[in-house]
């Protein structure tokens, strides 16, 4: 199997890397300069064509994903998350190829106490949403073989993250104020990209039941990024030179551009039944994560060094 991965240096892209290469299939990536989503829509399809004969998927990992930007340039973010996706899944309909698109927790309006359903009502609070929605439908009408992945914070060990923050103002400070009234689940891209090779796999087989909307992040109990942000201390108390505490603050204490949603909890029931794959839970994959880290990676090799 030969992937067309659209995207090269965000976090799920360089995920996705080492996964493809876990599975010992080959790969294509493209980056802004192979292929800028924000393009005209002729300069995209130009871009694109020569492409396509080479891949067996499609997986759109990129996307604009600046939530806050985005209330003020919704222009360039409604033609990177919705237009262009749906360019790139009308050629892969052309070309017979299946396509994985990346969505997200904030099509949901975040009002809901149980998990969202992949069926629940889509009713996005800022213009990010409003874009990863629109982006949504034109990969599904376009291409009926195509599955919609929505995820949920996202996070890796070097990228521009929630956890690479806490950890780059933990290092200088005894206290953070963390917003404690939002409710979701964390998911390393490594365990999403992992899900995404599950489901192009089943794409490529054929298998109707892979063309669908899925829900797809790590398990476990639901936390707040305050929640979040403690387990992230807790899991590196060890490596630190003092300790880090959090002080539990409300959204309306930390206002933003954008709203978020209050609750993104996703159901990941349909997903784990139609692959037979469970997620991990979110706690055991931070801290399988930050074994990766550049700090406890200098330490293994201390100690190696030591022996």
């Amino acid at each position: 199997m030969h992937c067309l991965v659209i995207g090269k240096t965000g976090q799920l892209a360089r995920a996705l890397q080492a996964e493809i290469a876990a599975d010992h299939f080959s790969a294509t990536f493209l980056d802004r300069s192979d292929c800028d989503l924000a393009a005209p829509e002729a300069l995209l399809r130009e871009c694109l064509q020569p492409h396509l004969d080479k891949g067996d998927i499609i997986i759109i990992a990129a996307a604009y994903t600046a939530v806050d930007q985005a209330e003020t340039d919704f222009e360039t973010a409604y033609r990177v998350n919705a237009v262009a996706p749906g360019i790139i899944a009308e050629l892969a309909a052309r070309a017979d190829i299946p396509v994985i698109h990346i969505s997200t927790d904030y099509v949901f309006d975040g009002q809901a106490r149980k998990p969202y359903a992949t069926d629940a009502p889509v009713a996005p609070v800022n213009a990010y949403g409003r874009t990863k929605l629109a982006g949504e439908e034109a990969v599904r009408t376009a291409q009926p073989s195509a599955a919609i992945l929505r995820t949920s914070w996202v996070y890796d060990v070097s990228g521009r993250n929630f956890l690479t923050t806490m950890l780059r103002l933990g290092a200088s400070r005894d206290t953070l104020d963390v917003v404690a009234d939002q409710t979701g689940r964390p998911t390393h891209a490594r365990d999403l990209a992992r899900a995404c090779m599950v489901v192009a796999k089943a794409l490529c087989a054929n298998d109707p039941a892979a063309s669908a909307i899925f829900h797809v992040s790590n398990s476990g109990q639901p936390t707040s990024w305050a929640g979040f942000a403690r387990a992230i201390f807790s899991a590196t108390s060890s490596w630190r030179d003092h300790a880090v505490s959090v002080r539990d603050i409300a959204t309306a204490d930390f206002p933003t551009p954008a709203r978020r949603p209050a609750y993104s909890v996703l159901d990941l029931e349909p997903f784990e039944t139609t692959f037979d794959f469970a997620m991990p839970d979110w706690q055991v994959s931070l801290h399988r994560a930050l074994q990766n880290h550049p700090m406890i990676v200098a330490g293994k090799t201390r100690a190696d060094d030591d022996t």
